[in-house]
């Protein structure tokens, strides 16, 4: 017995040590595998199909489009009812109405309850409640505890059909404004966000429109109520939904929320597409500043251009694509004039979107970064673009692809964008085949693109900073900025914060 029980332990011992042997052997094949530098390093290709929006879309009897996702991991619901519509249409005169109409839709009670006990009551079920309507387009977007699902619907169904507006809150939102107001010219990117769109778009271009101290105080409750009768309707409803919930329950749901709409309501217009770029030039507005603020503008584009993703290809290489890209490490990393330089070839949702090259500098070397981020402009049109840089961009788009659609929530909210821009009826491919005409790209594309889509005839350079000081420039690096343009320097007054109207 004793002998068997020795023979079985050296059986055991001797499998144990083959094992091991196969364990080290094959670990040691495995380090002779691995390359001695991480750019031998290979992997195999990322293969994933994105959803398609036709699976997650539906329509309600009330004709509202619905992108819904169930999703049991968290006992939450995440839910946005995207409207069409925004300060575009505000009316003459009485501009920011929209965006008051949109803030106060959530925070200015309903029919039930006071604005504080509401917000009391959304506290105490840990929800999270909140509406606007500024810009091209708002919504009311609510996230709760699924057990919390019934009276979290109605209380959205209040908000949406029958706000209060309480006076009160009202009267504290237009202060609020006011004071706001009062600091528009207090930081240099306001002034540079602002008149950016001035140069690009013209002063008649309906985001150009201006809230003003008049235009707030003339703003009744009379007014937040007419403008919500006819804008906020489910004509303009688009829904995303995703959660802890049924399916058919949810669609259910919802369907109950836009039963019997208290009000008529109005189709939203398109946003308005008159615009007038401005004359080609360099635009000076004296700030008192440490830094120079620059942005450089052109011509933009809309999201369904045919040359869209050549664009945003070449924009990669040339300033879009940070550390990689040709207007950073010029301007910041061999100069060191800038902590950061970029560029965005944008294609506009709704309308095109310019071209923008900005950095900040010392004002002293402001002139002479303005150089080099025009050099590298032209350059891109000039010279094809090299193989790596083409393929270091294209995979800055592919292999980022994913991200897109990283959780449920993010799936319904891109579809419903979507589809509030038209995507999904003009191109509900748009997804399934971005990768594919991403790749498609090749070096004679980019610079096709470059040569046709740039335009240095129309450059326009504004500079929000210290005139004097930029006008001198650097005494290493002497540039002239009249002749960077076609237009010579011109010097944009101040607004006046509260008319917007030009100061002398």
């Amino acid at each position: 017995m004793k002998r068997a029980m020795k023979d079985l332990k050296k059986l055991v011992v001797r499998a144990f040590a083959l094992c091991l042997l196969a364990v080290f052997g094959q670990a040691l094949g495995q380090a002779q595998d691995i390359p001695d530098r991480p750019e031998k390093l290979t992997f195999p290709p990322l293969v994933y199909d994105p959803p398609k929006p036709g699976d997650y879309r539906t329509v309600l009897k009330s004709g509202v489009v619905v992108y819904i996702y169930p999703d049991r991991e968290r006992p939450l619901i995440d839910l946005t009812i995207h409207i069409r519509g925004g300060s575009y249409l505000d009316p003459e005169g009485k501009e920011g109405l929209a965006s008051l109409t949109g803030s106060l839709m959530a925070r200015g009670g309903i029919p039930s309850k006071p604005a504080d006990e509401l917000d009391e009551e959304l506290e105490f079920l840990a929800a999270r409640l909140s509406s606007s309507l500024s810009g091209l387009d708002g919504g009311v977007s609510l996230n709760l505890l699924s057990k919390d699902a019934d009276r979290g619907f109605e209380i959205l169904r209040a908000v949406l059909a029958a706000p209060s507006f309480q006076e009160d809150k009202l009267a504290l939102r237009k202060t609020q404004i006011l004071q706001g107001l009062k600091q528009r010219n207090d930081n240099s990117s306001s002034i540079e966000s602002r008149e950016r769109s001035h140069l690009g778009y013209g002063d008649e271009f309906w985001y150009n429109r201006h809230i003003t101290a008049n235009s707030i105080e003339s703003i009744r409750r009379e007014d937040l109520l007419a403008f919500h009768h006819k804008w906020v309707h489910p004509k303009n409803f688009i829904v995303s939904v995703s959660g802890d919930f049924d399916r058919e329950e949810m669609l259910r749901r919802l369907d109950g929320v836009f039963a019997r709409w208290p009000h008529e309501g109005e189709k939203a217009p398109s946003v308005p597409q008159k615009m007038k770029y401005g004359k080609p030039g360099v635009y000076i507005v004296d700030k008192d500043v440490n830094q120079g603020r620059v942005s450089i503008i052109m011509p933009g584009i809309r999201w369904d251009d045919p040359d869209y993703y050549a664009i945003q290809v070449m924009n990669d290489i040339l300033g879009g694509g940070g550390f990689t890209s040709r207007i950073t490490n010029r301007v910041r990393s061999d100069e060191g004039l800038a902590y950061s330089a970029r560029s965005a070839f944008p294609g506009g949702s709704h309308y095109p979107i310019v071209f923008r090259a900005g950095f900040q500098s010392k004002s002293r070397t402001v002139a002479y970064a303005t150089s080099i981020v025009l050099e590298e402009i032209k350059r891109i049109m000039d010279e094809p673009v090299t193989a790596e840089e083409l393929l270091t961009a294209k995979k800055s788009f592919t292999d980022t692809f994913p991200n897109n659609f990283s959780s449920a929530a993010q799936v319904v909210s891109q579809f419903a964008s979507d589809e509030m821009i038209g995507r999904f009826a003009s191109q509900p491919e748009y997804w399934t085949k971005y990768r594919e005409r991403i790749e498609a790209v090749d070096i004679k594309a980019v610079q096709r693109v470059a040569k046709r889509r740039i335009n240095l005839a129309k450059v326009i350079v504004l500079i929000v900073g210290q005139k004097e000081k930029i006008l001198k420039g650097h005494p290493d690096h002497p540039v002239n900025l009249e002749r960077l343009t076609r237009g010579g320097v011109k010097e944009l007054p101040m607004r006046d914060p509260l008319t917007m109207k030009p100061l002398k």
